[in-house]
């Protein structure tokens, strides 16, 4: 099982060197993404953009690097950026796509599209992975589905726990989080929660061990979860957070970053090859870390 992202990133450049396609790449952020993957042997990456934006930012970030990345100009349209990037992707000359200066939503807007999209599931999450000092855990959905009713949080549940397999855990423990740990039909979070377990302790949701609904101290603190009588493999030991919505997982996240210092990273799964939308707050060595995570996923 890997334990950290030094872990992860070793893994990945002894298994699979990939391309990385960045939408609308005219950001420091994602260009200092694609040096370090550059210079840690881990990705090639193919910047599509503005060009001339592009070239300018390279030649003052690190013009020894010029000329290491194909270049594909796109003008300032980001949309433009978007769709061309997903064609690439279509086309097998990348096999995943950062979002650089586009909106989450306009480069969703591409992959999604039904024609020349790349959706291969009903339901895409963002699976967010950091850096706990117990191991890497992992959140979902802090990114795409707004409030997400039951069977889009089973969904959810199946894309997390197929990350947490490609991270060499074959039983994650997953909780799935409320502001009680008691079933209470005025809270429609702790009723599908209740359901989601029942589920999986039936064998409808293979390949993890489910327990809901749990606050999230009970999730991640064995005494907390002994207090207040919860006899579960999860309570204390939960490897997966299930947020019962996009609000919880967007603050859940942030506080990784800001408040603990955690290192992150994360992607989108339910699609032919893995989405990037890390913020565009977010540096260049979390966005190199997302482009380890979706590899780690393509191994």
């Amino acid at each position: 099982m890997i334990k950290d992202f030094n872990e992860l990133l070793q893994k990945v450049k002894e298994a699979r060197r990939g391309t990385v396609v960045i939408a609308a790449a005219q950001t420091e952020s994602v260009l200092d993404a694609a040096i370090l993957a550059k210079q840690e042997s881990l990705a090639e990456s193919i910047l599509v953009g503005d060009a001339k934006a592009i070239r300018e930012l390279l030649q003052r970030m690190a013009p020894e690097h010029l000329k290491s990345f194909e270049i594909i100009d796109t003008g300032t349209d980001l949309v433009q950026a978007a769709k061309s990037s997903v064609a690439l992707v279509q086309e097998n000359k990348g096999d995943i796509i950062l979002k650089g200066k586009t909106d989450t939503s306009m480069l969703l807007r591409a992959v999604l599209d039904k024609e020349k999209g790349l959706r291969t599931s009903d339901v895409i999450s963002d699976v967010l992975a950091y850096e706990h000092p117990d191991g890497i855990k992992l959140m979902s959905d802090g990114g795409i589905n707004l409030l997400p009713e039951l069977t889009e949080k089973i969904a959810i549940i199946k894309n997390a726990v197929q990350v947490a397999h490609y991270l060499g855990n074959p039983n994650p423990k997953v909780a799935v989080l409320s502001a009680v740990e008691v079933v209470n039909p005025k809270m429609p979070a702790t009723m599908d929660a209740a359901l989601i377990a029942k589920m999986n302790e039936r064998k409808q949701i293979p390949g993890c061990i489910i327990e809901g609904p749990m606050a999230f101290d009970n999730a991640v603190d064995i005494k907390a979860a002994q207090m207040k009588g919860i006899d579960s493999p999860v309570g204390g030991h939960a490897d997966i957070m299930i947020v019962p919505n996009i609000e919880a997982g967007n603050i859940y996240g942030k506080m990784l970053t800001y408040y603990c210092k955690y290192r992150v990273a994360h992607v989108v799964m339910g699609t032919k090859a893995p989405i990037l939308i890390p913020s565009r707050a977010d540096d260049g060595e979390t966005k190199m870390l997302c482009m380890a995570l979706a590899l780690a996923s393509m191994i």
